[in-house]
């Protein structure tokens, strides 16, 4: 790979590792290269109060959208009708370009149907 300073290196994690926005990685000879995730287009939702938010979390997840949780706000790619149905459960959405990093499912965790690690 070839950082954005020109620095070449090889990534051979022992297992597939997701790398976040601000991570950070050491190389052999002790310099680090900093991660830096991909700005997307994204819509940010605010509401009203801890009730409306979590109303509004669950339209999202009723409907599989990968959601991202930051602070007391969520964000998702842009999509023009989940917009329109967000508006109309009152949210304010605010279009931004920012990386995304939604959270991941509930299986990602190493857990299985019975909920065992």
């Amino acid at each position: 790979m070839t950082g954005e300073g020109g620095t070449r290196f090889l990534l051979d994690l022992q297992q597939a590792t997701m790398l976040r926005d601000g991570d950070g990685l050491v190389l052999d000879d002790g310099s680090l290269v900093r991660v830096i995730g991909k700005p997307e287009t994204l819509v940010e939702i605010a509401a009203a109060s801890e009730a409306e938010r979590l109303r509004i979390a669950w339209h999202i997840g009723n409907r599989h959208v990968e959601v991202q949780v930051v602070g007391d706000r969520l964000r998702i790619r842009r999509d023009h009708v989940l917009e329109g149905m967000l508006i109309g459960l009152g949210a304010k959405l605010t279009p931004i370009e920012a990386p995304f990093e939604p959270e991941q499912g509930a299986y990602a965790h190493g857990h299985d149907d019975d909920g065992h690690v």
